[in-house]
């Protein structure tokens, strides 16, 4: 799992007050849920687009937003503009605000997820900060960190905030930048607790990674990332299960139980994952539509046995395959292709979001 690629998210649109309100379908509402039938997790998805462009953006946010109550802004923080002494209340309420704006809109809440390393690469720095010659192992960038998490929380409020990603695969792949990662987040969230946050703060923590198949595969479980982030008030879950499992019925059903502690248990959000569509014969992945469905139908059981409170993909469209060649793996996870058209495993989301909310 070391080599995978990781996609990124969506960076950087501008021009968020276009955004329009209105929502629409690109399939079926699919089967309606069984009678009785209840959810405890939100759903939702991201903003990530078949292509970096705004009207992509603005297309699969219409899309999407219709059949969701959990909205994911997962972002690198925007290094230049924390680095250089800008107001970052000022390009908060440029850059992020519109959107939280239509998403608080629509009723959903919001979650925010800042990515302090690589997203492609767990064992290198985030490659913006790298371009501008910096280090997170630097007092200043930390601190700098530190001032945008603040600001994110007092700008934003998102409903959860992530103050860093898949912290155990950093752990694994990468120790000195997680010394970096921790000392950062550690003090990052005790500012929160200082300035009154209302956000629930939280680090997400990589599912494979935790089972053992990025370091030998023995069940490792993820107590020190309980240790070293005492402040988490839930349990982020990055979980890619196609990396490592042919089918979806091969995930044990204690595939996020397992995780949790018996003594101190934690609330559980998905705060990325999937499954392809279509498999990669290169990697050896087999897949198809069919077996999509089965996923989202076997990630609801999984939610249902843990009494998840939130299932967020980044991805509810492909991605063009030129654009995000690096991104192999990752390319079909979507609920419609790079045309917005509907794959049948849309239609299982939305029975399963037709479910009433427990």
């Amino acid at each position: 799992m070391h080599s995978v690629p990781r996609r990124r998210t969506l960076g950087g649109i501008a021009a968020w007050g276009a955004l329009v309100a209105a929502g629409c379908h690109s399939g079926g509402n699919g089967a309606p849920a069984p009678v009785g039938a209840t959810r405890t997790w939100r759903m939702g998805f991201s903003a990530f687009a078949p292509r970096p462009n705004v009207n992509d953006a603005l297309t699969t946010i219409s899309l999407w937003s219709p059949r969701a109550d959990l909205a994911l802004i997962h972002d690198e923080p925007p290094w230049d503009v924390m680095l250089s002494g800008a107001s970052l209340d000022g390009w908060l309420q440029q850059n992020k605000v519109p959107l939280v704006d239509i998403y608080r809109g629509k009723g959903m809440q919001v979650v925010y997820m800042t990515d302090l390393t690589n997203g492609l690469n767990r064992a290198q720095e985030a490659p913006h900060l790298v371009a501008l010659g910096r280090s997170l192992a630097e007092p200043a960038v930390q601190q700098a960190v530190r001032n945008y998490v603040l600001a994110v929380s007092r700008v934003l409020q998102p409903d959860y905030l992530g103050l860093a990603a898949e912290t155990n695969l950093i752990r694994i792949q990468a120790p000195s930048i997680y010394a970096s990662v921790k000392q950062t987040v550690t003090a990052a969230a005790a500012d929160l607790s200082a300035a009154g946050s209302n956000a629930r703060p939280f680090v997400s923590v990589q599912v494979e990674a935790a089972w053992g198949f990025a370091s030998g595969g023995s069940f490792v479980g993820i107590d020190t990332d309980r240790a070293d982030f005492p402040f988490m008030r839930l349990i982020g879950l990055s979980s890619y299960p196609y990396l490592v499992y042919r089918t979806p019925e091969d995930i044990p059903s204690d595939y996020y139980s397992r995780l949790q502690s018996s003594s101190a248990p934690l609330p559980m959000m998905v705060s990325e994952g999937g499954w392809p569509s279509a498999g990669v014969p290169a990697m050896g992945i087999v897949s198809s539509p069919d077996v999509q469905v089965r996923y989202v139908t076997r990630q609801a059981a999984l939610l249902d046995g843990v009494s998840a409170i939130g299932w967020t993909q980044l991805q509810f469209t492909d991605l063009d395959p030129v654009i995000f060649a690096a991104a192999g793996p990752f390319l079909t996870i979507g609920f419609v292709d790079t045309q917005f058209v509907a794959k049948p495993a849309l239609a299982q989301w939305d029975a399963l979001f037709a479910r009433l909310r427990a």
